[in-house]
């Protein structure tokens, strides 16, 4: 704990340091988040919110990709204003507004403007895109994050030839896929509803991917029930999901949950901050487990 109370001195200290604030500032620590330390600071102004955090390879984050990533979600009207990005710190305009928990995403009224905003990301976003840009295939992360284990000689390495098997099969199932530039984390927290509109933030693993993860990975995060599930399908596509479209959802979901619970397990052995990992990874493989049994009994 003391290595992480010095990391967050030692940020705040930064922060305060910026050319950018009209006066004297305060950072103060905001509660969650699990990769990143996040700050908000009030000046003349308005108010702000810091993310201090450096490029994770382990983890496909670099924050070059998120910053640009960022710009172009404010360009497109979907994510806070970008004002100052330097290495290790991105500053963005604070949204006045609830952050969303799963019960909220299940309400269907919400569900139905959030699926909404995301067929928006992967359809608007491109056209304000610049520079280069990471891909993030799933299948590409869960098979580096077993390689990263492998090579940490994590007390999970056993189990690792059989969830790479299960996901070798997935990869399968998905089959071939059309590429829009996804968020790739959509976790409840990454929603902020101001009351007039909701708001997606936090860009650290945006990248090039299938259209299909955003969905699965929304899904699976906020544990949708099945109608959930579909509606999130027949809004995106503008028609009733079929068999064939289903199965490689349902594969992705998998992937989804598996490449969250291996996040979970490296992110024990490599993460600072002060989060129980352990349990997070318990938690995911469960549900992985669980949802990859599922997908099976359903197939032809």
């Amino acid at each position: 704990m003391m290595a992480v109370d010095r990391r967050e001195t030692q940020a705040a200290e930064r922060i305060a340091r910026l050319p950018i604030w009209k006066g004297a500032v305060t950072p103060v620590r905001l509660a969650g988040g699990i990769t990143n330390l996040n700050f908000r600071v009030a000046d003349a102004d308005g108010t702000f919110v810091v993310r201090v955090g450096d490029d994770i390879p382990v983890h496909h984050v670099l924050r070059f990709n998120e910053a640009s990533a960022s710009r172009a979600a404010f360009a497109a009207g979907i994510s806070p204003e970008v004002v100052h990005t330097e290495p290790g710190i991105l500053v963005i305009r604070f949204v006045e507004g609830a952050t969303l928990t799963a019960a909220d995403i299940r309400d269907p009224a919400r569900l139905d403007r959030i699926v909404e905003l995301v067929r928006r990301l992967h359809r608007e976003m491109p056209q304000h895109l610049r520079g280069p840009l990471l891909v993030f295939w799933v299948f590409h992360v869960i098979r580096d994050y077993a390689h990263a284990l492998q090579k940490l000689e994590s007390h999970y390495s056993p189990m690792l030839p059989r969830l790479l098997g299960i996901a070798a099969d997935l990869e399968r199932a998905v089959g071939p896929i059309e590429m829009a530039f996804g968020h790739n984390d959509l976790l409840p927290a990454n929603f902020i509803d101001d009351g007039q509109r909701i708001w997606l933030i936090d860009w650290d693993y945006a990248g090039w991917n299938s259209p299909l993860f955003d969905l699965a990975n929304l899904s699976s995060n906020a544990e949708l029930d099945a109608e959930g599930e579909r509606l999130v399908l027949a809004t995106y596509y503008g028609r009733e999901p079929d068999q064939a479209l289903v199965a490689r959802y349902s594969a992705m979901k998998c992937a989804s949950l598996l490449r969250e619970a291996l996040w979970g397990m490296v992110s024990e052995h490599t993460s600072l901050l002060d989060f129980d990992y352990a349990a997070y990874a318990a938690d995911y493989l469960a549900r992985f487990y669980r949802a990859d049994a599922e997908r099976r009994k359903n197939l032809p």
